[in-house]
């Protein structure tokens, strides 16, 4: 399935949705790809049932304000020389931005912010959208205001697994895209595996660890010119990312969620990484397959929409 070369980002009125859109803007300018703004809302469902006339008052004014806001936003995006399209749905948003997610490249999203209309939750589209998605989702924390643009440094978790694997050959475009530097990082946490028979707390596992991710790196970096920094280190692996996040741009994890439909739920170390990053995470689902998405052309230097220091 074919993704088409579009960054779609859900808006809500938030000034925390304000943020995602400003990092959906510059991904869209990084990928030379057209940017979709989407909005929607819900009507409250006892609107229509308690009080006769006040669902389609509301239903208006919902849609008005909603309206009104998007036009802002892709006026925005217009203004910084980037190719948008917009969308006005109703509906439960995450639902709709999974949806999306079909079709696109990248979906964004702000996290834990109150939106203007019908008292929206960012903050469960911000863990149903990683979930759920169809391509990686990128959700951008209020901490992050401005601070991780452009990007100049990339961390991505890497534990052997597939779905690791697959994150790892996104950041890795993602690197060669913003033309930043790349960390793997394998995390061992010895607390969970000391009661094993003759594992114990030997620097012997670190060390196959390292080895192993080395390998690894060199395998997936083959027909690109980027170096990447490994380091396999000895702790939680969600709280190791949470402290990169606060020295990086952008985190980069793959998901081995279980749950009623395969690849569906994040796993634990997913959630816990988006819930106290300080820098925008990308989650890159156990679903994506070859096609989906095609790995980016080198810019020329004066192609780079940024300037970046020595």
């Amino acid at each position: 399935m074919m993704h088409d070369n579009v960054v779609a980002v859900g808006i809500d009125g938030s000034e925390r949705s304000d943020i995602a859109l400003t990092w959906a803007i510059e991904q869209a300018k990084a990928r030379r790809a057209r940017l979709h703004i989407v909005t929607s809302y819900e009507l409250p469902t006892y609107t229509a049932h308690t009080f006769e006339g006040a669902g389609s008052s509301i239903d208006s004014r919902l849609f008005e304000a909603a309206n009104e806001y998007l036009d802002i936003a892709v006026k925005r995006a217009e203004r910084a020389g980037v190719e948008t399209s917009s969308a006005l749905e109703t509906g439960d948003p995450a639902a709709v931005l999974v949806e999306i997610s079909k079709k696109v490249a990248t979906v964004v999203v702000g996290s834990r912010g109150r939106g203007s209309f019908a008292d929206r939750i960012l903050g469960t589209v911000s863990s149903a959208v990683p979930a759920h998605s169809y391509c990686p989702a990128v959700v951008v924390p209020e901490q992050s205001a401005g601070s991780c643009l452009p990007i100049r440094h990339i961390v991505v978790g890497v534990d052997g697994s597939e779905a690791s694997n697959i994150a790892l050959e996104r950041a890795i475009w993602e690197a060669e895209r913003w033309q930043a530097k790349l960390t793997a990082v394998a995390a061992v946490n010895m607390g969970s595996i000391a009661w094993m028979p003759g594992a114990g707390y030997s620097v012997d596992v670190l060390d196959d660890v390292r080895s192993g991710l080395e390998v690894v790196v060199e395998k997936a970096t083959q027909g690109f010119d980027i170096e990447v920094r490994t380091h396999a280190l000895e702790g939680n692996p969600a709280a190791l990312m949470a402290e990169f996040s606060t020295a990086v741009d952008m985190l980069v994890i793959g998901t081995r969620g279980r749950g009623g439909f395969a690849g569906l739920l994040l796993g634990s170390t997913s959630q816990a990484i988006l819930q106290h990053s300080t820098s925008p995470v990308m989650v890159v689902p156990r679903r994506i397959k070859p096609g989906d998405d095609i790995p980016p052309t080198p810019p020329s230097v004066t192609d780079v929409p940024w300037n970046r220091p020595e």
